[in-house]
C-alpha cells in the first residue's frame, strides 16, 4: 500500500482497531479513516453504506466487533450473534458496493472447535463441535471468514481473513465480569492490592491452557498481511505458546506486587481446555510475535494505572 492509500479502519476506537489505527501513523499512513459508534452505528445498515459511498475507502481493516469474555459471551448470546453479524455483513456489503479490492476481517481463534487437535491448524475449521459458552459469537466470525471467500469468488476482490489469538494490551476492556480473562485478573488482582485483600477468587480450575498476543504485535501483523498475504484460505495470528489460567493469575500478581492468596472456583465454567493456535503459516511467509507476556503485561498495568480514571469498563 502507498503512505497515502484512504484506509478505513472499522472499529479504530476498540482494542485492536486502535492499535492498528497507532501503528498506520507510526509507518506513515496518512489517510485514514474512522468513525466511532456515535458517529456510525455499524449495525445501522443505510448508515454503513453511506458512509462508506461518502468516504470511499481503498483499503478496509475490519476490527469492528461486540467482544467479551466467557461470562458475557455465555450470558447475551443473542447479541453477540445478532449484532456481529450485522456489523460485519454490513462493512463488506458496502465495501463491495463501492468496489473496495483490499479488505482485512479479523476474527478469533474461538472459531475452531472446541477438541481441536493442538496446535490449532487452519484446515480445523468446521471440523467439530464448538465450545458452548461462546459458539454464538464464534458462528457470527465464521460467517465473516465465508463472506470473504464468497465475496472472492464472485467479485473477485483480494480479501483476506486473519484469526487471531486472545489479545491483550492498552486501550482494553477493564469490566469485571465482562471482560476477557487476563485484563479480568489485572483489575481484580490490583484491586485487591489497594484494599489488602487477603485472597483473589479466579474463576474456574485454573488448568485450561490459554495463548495471549500483545495487541501491537497484532497490529503489526495486520500490515504485514496485508503486504504479504492473498488467499481466501484464513490465517492464524498469535504468540505461538501457552499458558494456564493460574500461571498467568500468577504473572499477573507479580507484575502488580499482590501478595494475598490466589484462589480457584471450581463451580465456574473452564471452557475448552486448550486454545493454542498453530501459527507456522505467518511464520514461514516472515512474521513473528516480538512481545513476551511478562513485558506486554506490565505495559499494559503501566497503561491501566495512568488511565485508571477513564478505562472501559463495560
Amino acid at each position: 500500500m502507498e503512505k497515502n492509500t484512504r484506509i478505513y479502519v472499522a472499529g479504530h476506537r476498540g482494542l485492536a482497531g486502535s492499535a492498528i489505527w497507532n501503528h498506520l501513523q507510526e509507518e506513515g499512513y496518512d489517510n485514514l479513516i474512522g468513525a466511532s459508534s456515535s458517529e456510525v452505528d455499524l449495525r445501522d445498515r443505510p448508515a454503513v453504506f453511506d458512509f462508506l459511498r461518502s468516504s470511499r475507502p481503498e483499503v478496509v481493516i475490519d476490527a469492528a466487533a461486540k467482544v467479551g469474555g466467557i461470562h458475557a459471551n455465555d450470558t447475551y448470546p443473542a447479541a453477540f450473534l445478532s449484532d456481529n453479524l450485522q456489523i460485519q455483513v454490513n462493512i463488506m456489503d458496502a465495501a463491495n458496493d463501492i468496489d473496495v479490492d483490499r479488505l482485512l476481517f479479523l476474527g478469533s481463534s474461538c472459531i475452531y472447535p472446541k477438541f481441536a487437535a493442538q496446535p490449532i491448524k487452519e484446515s480445523s475449521l468446521l471440523s467439530g463441535e464448538l465450545e458452548p459458552t461462546n459458539d454464538a459469537y464464534a458462528i457470527a466470525k465464521i460467517a465473516g471468514i465465508m463472506q470473504v471467500q464468497a465475496s472472492r469468488k464472485q467479485y473477485g476482490r483480494h480479501w483476506i481473513s486473519a484469526m487471531p489469538t486472545n489479545l491483550y494490551g492498552p486501550g482494553d476492556n477493564f469490566h469485571p465480569e465482562n471482560s476477557h480473562v487476563l485484563p479480568a485478573l489485572l483489575r481484580r488482582i490490583h484491586q485487591a492490592k489497594v484494599d489488602e485483600a487477603p485472597e483473589v477468587v479466579i474463576w474456574g480450575s485454573g488448568t485450561p491452557l490459554r495463548e495471549f498476543l500483545y495487541v501491537g504485535d497484532l497490529a503489526e501483523a495486520s500490515l504485514f498481511l496485508l503486504d504479504n498475504y492473498d488467499s481466501p484460505e484464513t490465517i492464524n495470528v498469535g504468540f505461538g505458546k501457552d499458558l494456564s489460567i493460574h500461571d498467568l493469575a500468577r504473572i499477573v500478581a507479580d507484575i502488580v506486587g499482590y501478595q494475598g492468596v490466589l484462589k480457584q472456583d471450581p463451580t465456574k465454567p473452564d471452557g475448552t481446555p486448550r486454545k493454542l493456535l498453530d501459527v507456522s503459516r505467518i511464520n514461514d511467509l516472515g512474521w513473528h510475535a516480538r512481545t513476551g507476556l511478562v513485558e506486554g503485561i506490565s505495559a499494559t498495568y503501566t497503561w491501566y494505572l495512568e488511565n485508571i480514571t477513564s478505562v472501559r469498563t463495560r
